[in-house]
């Protein structure tokens, strides 16, 4: 059944060395494969994430994907610490405080990837 399943996320990138390295060495993810087609797969959790090589403008403006973490101040430091930029937000209903935006129950960080696609860390409370 599906809800046995290992999950690969897969995102789209342009360059997949430059993108293979901000996972590897930013984000401090170990590679685990290439695919045939290119695509580079880094371990992630119980799943893995794929880097898979796609034209320019194929990335998303939302949330491509979240990592759940218990620490997010933590993280935050950690990955600002190897030069991840967060990005902050003062919108009505969605404002940050040094990175997060507090959600309800919930806390969040975004940030891009070397590609340009919106990855976030968040932090379920309670």
């Amino acid at each position: 059944m599906l809800t046995d399943s290992t999950i690969t996320t897969m995102l789209p990138v342009t360059d997949t060395e430059r993108a293979g390295h901000f996972y590897a060495d930013a984000l401090g993810l170990k590679q685990t494969g290439k695919g045939e087609d290119g695509t580079l797969y880094f371990a992630a959790g119980a799943g893995a994430i794929g880097l898979r090589p796609m034209p320019a403008g194929a990335q998303s403006e939302h949330t491509a994907l979240s990592f759940e973490v218990s620490d997010l101040e933590g993280e935050v430091s950690a990955l600002a610490g190897r030069g991840v930029r967060f990005q902050d937000f003062e919108l009505e209903g969605l404002k940050t405080v040094h990175h997060i935006a507090e959600l309800g129950n919930e806390r969040a960080a975004w940030f891009n990837d070397s590609e340009g696609n919106v990855l976030c860390l968040h932090e379920v409370r309670g």
